[in-house]
This record gives C-alpha cells, sequence and structure tokens, in this order.
C-alpha cells in the first residue's frame, strides 16, 4: 500500500457537529448515514474500450463491441482512468494500493450487454482515506472513506417514448465510474448533503470529475438507519454495526435538496415502525421528490448474490510508487488549503473564503481580480455585485460579461479615489451591457470623481446658504452632518470624493 499525507491540510475548527436526535414517542433517536458516491471519471473514453464518453450523443452512437457484449471481445484497461482514480485517492488523503484487482460482478438486465459488471470488491485500488465537512461555520466533521474502487457504468433503460415498450440506450455502458465509499459516520441530513457537497468540490478541484449531478455524472446512494442515543458510541468502541440498527439504501440521488429530504423522511419513517413494534426489513428503496417520501424497490442485495469472481480477462493491476509519486506532485492546491491562505494572504473572513473557493473557477476568477489589488473590496464586489447579477440573470461564471481585467479596472477606479461607490456601480452596468475599458468610459462619460477642492467648495457654500435651518440644527445634533453629505452628492450627481466632502463640511459646519 502506498499513502500520501497532505501536510498542508490543517483543520479550520475544532468543534465537532453534534448528531441529529429525533424525539420519537419512547425516546430520542440518532441518525446513522453511510454514502456510496458514484463519480464519472472525467476521460474521452471509457474503462475498457476507445469509445467515447460524450454527453448527449445520438443513442447508441457510443458503442464498441466490448460495451455491447459481443463474443471474444476482451477488454482493455484505461490507464488514464486508473490515474484519474489514484489522483482522487491522492486528494482525499487515501491509501493507494499498489496492487489491485478486478472482479465480475454478475446479474442480468437489459441495459447490461455483457451480463456482469467489472468491478473491485476483494482488493479495490484506492483505501481508507477522509474528508472534512464544514456542517456550519466552526462546526466540522471528520467523515471516514472506507475504499475507492473503480466499475463500469451500465446503460440506460428508457421507458417514457412508448406506452407499451422501454428502450435500451447503451451509450452509458462501460463508462469508468469510482464509487467512493463512507463508513457509517455522517449523523445528519445536513451533514450528508456537505458530504456530497465537499467530495464534489475536491473532485472538480483535481479535475478528475465534472460533478455535473443533471447528467448523472456525479450521483449517491444513501444507507441509513436509526439507533437508540448512546447506541453509537458502543459501535465506536466496538466496531459492532448491530448496534446502528438495520439500514436502508436509498438508491440513485443525484441532487443535493433530495438527499436532504429523503434522509428526513426515511428516518422517521423507520423510527414510526420501530416504536409500533415492527421490524426495518434491509432493502433498496427509491425516493419520489413529487411526494416527498421514499418507496421499496427490492430486497437489499449481498456479495454472494452477484456471484462475485476474480475477473478472468484481466490480470492484477500493480501500480510503481515512483508513478504514484509523480501523480502526487502534480495535484492542485485543494479547497480547504486555498481557502486558508485566502484568508491569510488577502485578508478576508471565512464566509468569504468559503464561497470563492467552492467552485475552482470563482477561486481562479479571484486570485486573478485580487492579486494587485485589495482583497476585501475585491471580494466584495465579485460576490455581491458580479456573482449577484450573474446569479439574477442566470448566467455561469464562465459566460461572465465582465473579465477579470474590467471588474479590475472598476476596482482600480475606486481605490485611487477617481470614482465613487456609487458611480462604480452605474459603471459596472454599463460593462455589464456593453463592454469597454472602465478607464475610457469614466472619461468620456464625464464620471471621474470630484475631487478640487475650490470646486467643492462653492457647492457646499451653495448649499450652506440655502439650508440655514440644518445649519442651526447641526449645532445641536452633529449627525445631521450625513445630510448635508447627501445634498453635496446629489448637487455634484454622486460625482464628489465623499472623504474631501466630510472633512469639507466637518470644517465648515461643526469645528468652531
Amino acid at each position: 500500500m502506498y499513502n500520501i499525507q497532505e501536510e498542508k491540510m490543517t483543520a479550520i475548527f475544532q468543534e465537532t457537529s453534534k448528531p441529529k436526535v429525533i424525539e420519537g414517542l419512547t425516546g430520542g433517536w440518532e441518525l446513522v448515514i453511510g454514502m456510496e458516491v458514484h463519480a464519472q471519471i472525467s476521460s474521452k473514453s471509457k474503462l475498457f474500450s476507445g469509445a467515447s464518453t460524450s454527453f448527449g450523443s445520438e443513442p447508441n452512437s457510443n458503442v464498441s463491441f466490448i460495451d455491447a457484449g459481443m463474443p471474444g471481445m476482451l477488454p482493455v484497461l484505461n490507464k488514464f482512468c486508473i490515474e484519474q482514480a489514484v489522483r482522487t485517492g491522492l486528494g482525499l488523503n487515501a491509501k493507494i494500493n499498489l496492487i489491485s484487482k478486478f472482479d465480475r460482478k454478475n446479474y442480468f438486465y437489459p441495459d447490461l450487454p455483457q451480463g456482469y459488471q467489472i468491478s473491485q470488491l476483494f482488493e479495490p485500488l484506492v483505501g481508507e482515506g477522509e474528508v472534512t465537512i464544514d456542517v456550519k461555520p466552526g462546526i466540522t466533521r471528520k467523515v471516514r472513506i472506507e475504499r475507492i474502487h473503480i466499475e463500469q457504468d451500465a446503460g440506460k433503460s428508457i421507458h417514457d417514448l412508448d406506452p407499451e415498450l422501454s428502450f435500451v440506450d447503451l451509450n452509458r455502458t462501460g463508462v469508468a465510474l469510482m464509487e467512493i465509499v463512507s463508513k457509517p459516520d455522517i449523523r445528519s441530513p445536513e451533514e450528508a448533503s456537505e458530504y456530497v457537497r465537499k467530495i464534489r468540490q475536491i473532485l472538480r478541484y483535481l479535475g478528475t470529475c465534472d460533478g455535473n449531478m443533471q447528467e448523472g455524472s456525479l450521483r449517491a446512494d444513501v444507507n441509513i438507519s436509526v439507533c437508540r442515543v448512546g447506541d453509537y458510541s458502543k459501535y465506536e468502541e466496538t466496531g459492532d454495526l448491530s448496534s446502528l440498527g438495520t439500514r436502508c439504501e436509498i438508491k440513485n440521488m443525484n441532487s443535493m435538496r433530495f438527499i436532504h429530504q429523503a434522509i428526513d423522511f426515511e428516518s422517521k419513517r423507520q423510527i414510526g415502525i420501530i416504536e409500533d413494534g415492527g421490524l426495518i426489513n434491509q432493502e433498496t428503496r427509491l425516493y419520489d421528490p413529487e411526494k416527498n417520501e421514499t418507496r421499496s424497490l427490492r430486497s437489499k442485495e449481498e456479495a454472494h448474490d452477484y456471484r462475485y469472481f476474480p475477473c478472468p480477462d484481466l490480470l492484477p493491476l500493480e501500480l510503481k510508487e515512483r508513478w504514484v509519486k509523480s501523480i502526487a506532485e502534480t495535484l492542485p492546491e485543494l479547497p480547504d488549503i486555498k481557502r486558508n491562505r485566502f484568508i491569510s494572504t488577502y485578508g478576508i473572513t471565512e464566509y468569504d473564503a468559503s464561497i470563492l473557493t467552492a467552485e475552482i473557477e470563482s477561486a481562479d476568477f479571484f486570485e486573478k481580480v485580487a492579486k494587485t489589488r485589495d482583497g476585501k473590496t475585491s471580494a466584495n464586489w465579485i460576490i455581491n455585485d458580479l456573482f449577484g447579477r450573474l446569479n439574477k440573470e442566470a448566467i455561469s461564471l464562465d459566460k461572465s460579461p465582465i473579465s477579470t481585467d474590467q471588474l479590475g479596472g472598476i476596482i482600480d477606479l475606486i481605490l485611487t479615489n477617481q470614482i465613487s461607490t456609487k458611480i462604480a456601480k452605474e459603471l459596472f452596468d454599463i460593462v455589464w451591457r456593453n463592454g469597454g475599458d472602465p478607464a475610457d468610459i469614466v472619461v468620456k462619460n464625464g464620471m471621474l470623481q470630484v475631487s478640487d477642492i475650490s470646486s467643492l467648495e462653492e457647492v457646499i457654500s451653495q448649499i450652506i446658504d440655502k439650508n440655514p435651518e440644518q445649519v442651526n440644527k447641526i449645532k445641536t445634533n452633529p449627525k445631521l452632518i450625513g445630510w448635508f453629505v447627501g445634498q453635496v452628492m446629489k448637487a455634484t450627481d454622486g460625482k464628489a470624493n465623499p472623504k474631501s466632502v466630510n472633512e469639507l463640511l466637518t470644517e465648515k459646519l461643526l469645528i468652531k
């Protein structure tokens, strides 16, 4: 086995998230959750064939003889897929097994022409790791990774094209998947959805999975059981899973919101059955988001039901330690490390850093803007103005009408006191709609800030002369200076330098 520890990975928070307790009719119950995240490996070709993995192709157009289960066709392992899986294991601080083996998982279904799925049950490529999830500000939980194995995906059955017929699309058949299996360390619906979010974030930073849940690139199976308050500690002491109750598996969840809702419903369903004197059947269930309920799909299969045996067409996979090290040396800066650096380097808040590092694209955008500028100002404009406008108009960051150079130009004009914040927002709107160089726009449109003292004094004198009553009141209520500032800004169409205005008004009205 080979293991690389992320030396720079240090926990930001110390407090561990408390397990969710649901009060039933007979006392309190704790939730126990384990997850299997199925992540499609970012690769142009499939795990054992050269067929394309492109999404949205015509049905059955990305299918090789191997994918179609033609007799005599032998699998050829895609080295890049193995590299991506190793990369993922290293990013999750997991053990890389230098020797792993492939197994056949046997079952019949129309979208599986081979009649078996090549997987890794007994000796997976990646062993134990861990990931830290941020449940709330200052509150985290460490979730242990049990294993990561690689396997083929199945095809897709289509039932809604004809009232009497079903169809099969084999484009996904043979696509490489990583199954990331956690320990039963997750203790609430909030932690479960945050765990999936964190896994997705890390995979996207690593470039090993695009994390597109709508397209099926990332799916999760949720294993959930309930136990009496205190029984989980017995499991921690002994490792005895029987202390955790009988689990049910909710299959193919592709939404973090649905994961949260499904766990909430399923936990209460199990508690109700147990408190009524019934028993929980170990089974696979589906979540119906329209009815907000889970329903039984089939009894839970065990390994022996699939008749696992070593794949006779593939030799054991043996990796060189130096090859694994070479992959480790190319790992990018991971989200938690980047977040810590943003806080220390740019002086931004933990909250802002978390938003900016949520996606690798937003982190890169911020860094390009803030590299030679004030970090706090850059973060505020990106989060509040840019992200706010993008969300309002349903535009992704990569399609942003405003580039890093343009937003940086606007910020430069603010920081050099050439424009006010009010004018900056008008300028932002102009650049958003029409493009152009912010510096040129402010000159052409007469938007530059008025800092000339003599000009400001003239405006201020006129306002003072026109408002003798307010002048008298300010002697007893100095806060009225804000009113005068507003009048000056109004008179100058927002172009007056606020700092200069405040200083001049203070001198003329408050200093005797």
